[in-house]
């Protein structure tokens, strides 16, 4: 592209970005979709409205030969999403590109297999994010998410601010997962978060700004499943759901 054609694309996918932002698109998705447009717009070098079905056949059979069907899917998506609301131009994707429909369960731990990986953890931390996440049948962002002002000991239930969809909703709290998320915030006793993103002595962990680090998190997990032996899949990465509680 010469430096107009790159001035009026930069437009334009700054306006994309700020529309998804407004629609209330989860950071995530609003990082895939905004990838799936630079993504198209490298292979070409050119203005997305500038292409044609053709070039977009094109572009998903080479996508398809050098990538996941999942992120096929992604791109498919956000590339839908910014025709119709950036470049106001409605196209027939389902001839374009279909990715298949794959409906699979995730691997659910037994219980054993839980106890077995709580025990591998040698720090406190992932093993009460281990039992809480399981115990309560939450999602990994949203045991990490947990703030003390959440758990509501007295009345035995955790407050899930704004779990899947965006929605808020109780969840019945264990008496050994109060016990353990007691313990380990009298380790740290952070103001704010059970999961602090720091190590260390107290006062550097009562420092931290954020929680525990996703990717961190789903890494450690997975070491913690190879010293097991066991074979399945972790259940707290990105595409696995909310795990059953067992009590």
């Amino acid at each position: 592209m010469n430096d107009l054609e790159q001035k009026r694309f930069d437009q334009i996918y700054q306006r994309h970005v700020l529309i998804l932002k407004l629609r209330g698109y989860a950071a995530s998705t609003i990082d895939a979709y905004a990838r799936a447009v630079r993504r198209l717009v490298a292979y070409f070098d050119c203005v997305p409205d500038r292409l044609s079905v053709e070039q977009l056949e094109t572009y998903f059979a080479n996508l398809v030969d050098s990538h996941s069907w999942a992120t096929v899917r992604v791109d498919r998506n956000g590339l839908q999403f910014f025709w119709q609301h950036v470049l106001k131009m409605n196209w027939d994707w389902v001839k374009i590109i279909k990715p298949p429909q794959v409906r699979s369960l995730p691997d659910v731990l037994t219980i054993g297999e839980v106890e077995q990986l709580i025990a591998a953890a040698r720090q406190l931390r992932y093993r009460v994010f281990i039992l809480t996440t399981y115990s309560m049948g939450l999602r990994l962002s949203e045991t990490l998410s947990l703030q003390v002002g959440d758990v509501d000991a007295a009345r035995g239930r955790v407050h899930i601010r704004r779990g899947k969809g965006h929605r808020d909703r109780f969840v019945p709290l264990p008496d050994l997962t109060c016990q353990a998320l007691r313990a380990l915030w009298v380790k740290h006793r952070h103001p704010r978060l059970l999961f602090p993103n720091a190590v260390g002595s107290p006062k550097r962990i009562r420092a931290a700004t954020t929680h525990m680090d996703r990717g961190g998190t789903q890494k450690a997990v997975k070491v913690m499943l190879g010293e097991c032996g066991i074979k399945k899949r972790s259940p707290f990465t990105p595409c696995a759901t909310a795990l059953p509680p067992t009590c």
